[in-house]
């Protein structure tokens, strides 16, 4: 009876061996095949929504602002900010029922820790699905953004995509780190896009500078991830010419956000697991 049972014990140990070391990979494998039925969906929007914004506020506001922003033509100076809003939205989305139906509708995180998965790779893997779709959205959204001819710097203008993929990711991991600890629907996913993502699209720089806005109002754009985001995707596709200590600031800040969000998320994740 001991000769048998040491080798499937054995067996057993190496079949988890993989997932407790790929296991983050796994789980973003699954979201990502999850979400291949709605693809065509994501298409249409990651394409339809730059040529709708750029056409409407890019160019057709533009001709009300004819001396441009910032010494560019309105159009380049919107672009970025509607690239760093394209990736936050789409990271905001992927952050909110995604978790709720994991936990409730469709349980599938039990699931997930009834295996050699833990909670923290659950909570990883959820987060390299998000950054799949945010990379993305803010890649095809740059190439609209340069076919409208609003990148003057294409040598740096690139360096706008990872500004605006961390960004989303800064937001992502903070709205995580909520809708993990949500047991019932009560409108709280809408709440979040509506008074959260909403204002900060409204009231971070995105279609006039910060300094334009009240004094008492600026401190919104200070802390918004889209602010921050932008602010670099500006440096990197016209040179806003801001100097490196804020560069690095909007960075590390972005930076910081994301992983703590990202740890937060990992706790929750694992303590509503282990219940």
């Amino acid at each position: 009876m001991t000769a048998t049972a040491a080798p499937v014990a054995v067996a057993v140990t190496d079949i988890a061996r993989k997932p407790r070391r790929f296991g983050a990979f796994y789980i973003a494998e699954h979201r990502i095949r999850g979400v291949r039925a709605w693809w065509k969906t994501f298409v249409i929007t990651a394409v339809g929504n730059p040529l709708l914004y750029l056409v409407s506020l890019g160019v057709g506001l533009a001709t009300l602002v004819p001396q441009g922003v910032d010494g560019v033509p309105y159009v380049v100076f919107v672009a970025p900010a509607l690239l760093v809003t394209a990736a936050v939205t789409a990271a905001a989305e992927e952050s909110t029922y995604p978790y709720l139906m994991g936990f409730k509708w469709n349980p599938i995180f039990y699931a997930m820790n009834a295996s050699p998965l833990t909670g923290a790779q659950i909570a990883q893997g959820m987060a390299l699905a998000i950054g799949f779709r945010v990379v993305i959205t803010a890649v095809v959204y740059y190439v609209v953004v340069v076919a409208f001819g609003a990148v003057l710097l294409p040598l740096t203008g690139w360096l706008a995509i990872p500004a605006a993929v961390l960004a989303g990711m800064a937001l992502s991991s903070l709205i995580t780190a909520f809708t993990a600890t949500v047991t019932e629907d009560k409108g709280q996913m809408a709440v979040i896009m509506r008074v959260v993502v909403m204002p900060l699209f409204l009231f971070s720089g995105t279609f006039f500078p910060l300094t334009q806005l009240p004094a008492w109002l600026q401190w919104i754009g200070w802390i918004s991830p889209i602010w921050h985001g932008t602010q670099l995707g500006r440096d990197a596709t016209y040179g806003l010419g801001e100097p490196l200590w804020l560069v690095a600031l909007h960075i590390g800040y972005l930076a910081v956000l994301a992983v703590a969000g990202l740890l937060r998320t990992q706790q929750v994740i694992t303590k509503r697991l282990d219940r």
